[in-house]
């Protein structure tokens, strides 16, 4: 029950941000979330979820902070700023109403970046419970769920079932939009890992041409069924090993080069950030203070 009225607070946020922004003429894009679970579950308290996440356009980014402040919603301290500004992909805002994530990019991981701009313009018109909204193309959603999961490395079982439900919800999809789609983010390996997984574990209704197109190398592919084996994916082992973790990342990454560069400089950012907070302390006061 607790679950389920998590579910009606983070309803009534994003009714009433949705509404905001598009009063202010910004028609967000909708990620997971409710509006995944109304579409996929029949019933959308049955399935969890925290915090909204919307995309809008970087050019909207601003405006949209307007309409944050004007629900009462603030920015969550140091939101994403423990990453690079090459690498943050949304803004956080919390208040009394729950949470609300904007993002202004699709995703920023694996050493590489989706522009939410090569998305906005193939996104569709919908209504959610009488109040219009726009979700991601089909082929656009699959590929951002399926690399969602993998980013957070399969860590929540319920993510391979959106992706079982998600093709069973939509039987047309040009799987062929969705390898090119995969392709273009410059993550296939993730997406693969994520679809393989979904296909294993929960039988998710893939086509075999289609894992065998997004395939990475075969050293790979054995690599990650055994990474995301039933029992890990279970008992979702890998959050508790931090060096695990990162060591998985390397090896599942379509370009490791990228992930050690992305790491170098979140270690750099990590370090500045760290020095200009100790050098703003209060008890670092000038001899004036003391």
């Amino acid at each position: 029950m607790a679950a389920m009225g998590g579910v009606l607070k983070v309803k009534r946020l994003l009714s009433r941000t949705n509404a905001a922004l598009r009063e202010r003429g910004i028609r967000p894009v909708l990620l997971k979330g409710y509006g995944l679970g109304a579409r996929l579950y029949g019933d959308p308290l049955l399935r969890p979820t925290s915090d909204v996440d919307l995309l809008v356009a970087p050019d909207e980014l601003d405006a949209s902070r307007q309409v944050m402040a004007s629900l009462g919603l603030r920015p969550k301290p140091e939101s994403d700023d423990y990453y690079p500004p090459a690498y943050r992909h949304h803004e956080a805002f919390e208040g009394p109403g729950g949470l609300v994530e904007l993002h202004f990019r699709l995703m920023a991981n694996w050493g590489a970046t989706w522009e939410g701009t090569t998305v906005l313009p193939r996104a569709v018109s919908a209504e959610l419970e009488g109040q219009p909204v726009r979700y991601l193309s089909p082929e656009d959603e699959l590929v951002y769920l399926a690399l969602h999961a993998a980013n957070h490395m399969l860590g929540r079982l319920g993510w391979l079932f959106d992706l079982k439900l998600f093709i069973r919800a939509y039987p047309t999809l040009d799987w062929s939009r969705v390898i090119a789609i995969a392709r273009e983010t410059g993550m296939p390996s993730p997406a693969f890992y994520a679809l393989d997984a979904a296909h294993r574990l929960v039988g998710a209704q893939v086509p075999a041409w289609v894992l065998d197109a997004l395939s990475p190398p075969r050293l790979a592919v054995l690599a990650a069924r055994a990474v995301f084996s039933e029992r890990s994916v279970l008992e979702a082992s890998l959050a508790e090993h931090k060096v695990a973790w990162a060591a998985a990342k390397v090896l599942l990454a379509d370009t490791p080069a990228n992930v050690f560069v992305f790491a170098a400089r979140r270690l750099v950012w990590n370090a500045r950030r760290s020095a200009a907070a100790t050098s703003n302390s209060p008890s670092r006061g000038t001899s004036a203070d003391r």
